[in-house]
């Protein structure tokens, strides 16, 4: 029996995996573990949504996917935490709201 969350669960992680499947044909991507940083707390949509995925997406690109809460600053220190990443293996998954008046509400 399929379920909505399993058809929505295999969507996300198609989708996500077709993404970067042409990054994939230009380099030996990915080469290490992904972590995918979610700058709130454990519990809300944001964890949820990536300890859902990040099964399905390490699976699909041969490598781990780990998912790393770093709260703090309203989700600024941990977009902050990936943009200062320099190992391309590193991505937020975060909701629009905090990251779009984070500049607005914040010198840095």
């Amino acid at each position: 029996m399929t379920t909505r969350r399993h058809i929505l669960h295999t969507t996300a992680a198609a989708t996500l995996a077709a993404t970067v499947v042409g990054a994939q044909a230009q380099a030996a991507w990915p080469s290490q573990q992904l972590r995918i940083i979610i700058p709130f707390a454990p519990g809300g949509t944001s964890d949820f949504i990536a300890r859902l995925i990040a099964p399905a997406l390490g699976q699909a690109l041969g490598v781990q996917a780990v998912v790393e809460n770093r709260t703090g600053a309203n989700g600024n220190l941990g977009a902050a935490a990936v943009a200062q990443a320099t190992d391309g293996h590193t991505m937020l998954l975060s909701d629009l709201g905090s990251i779009a008046i984070a500049h607005l509400v914040a010198k840095d």
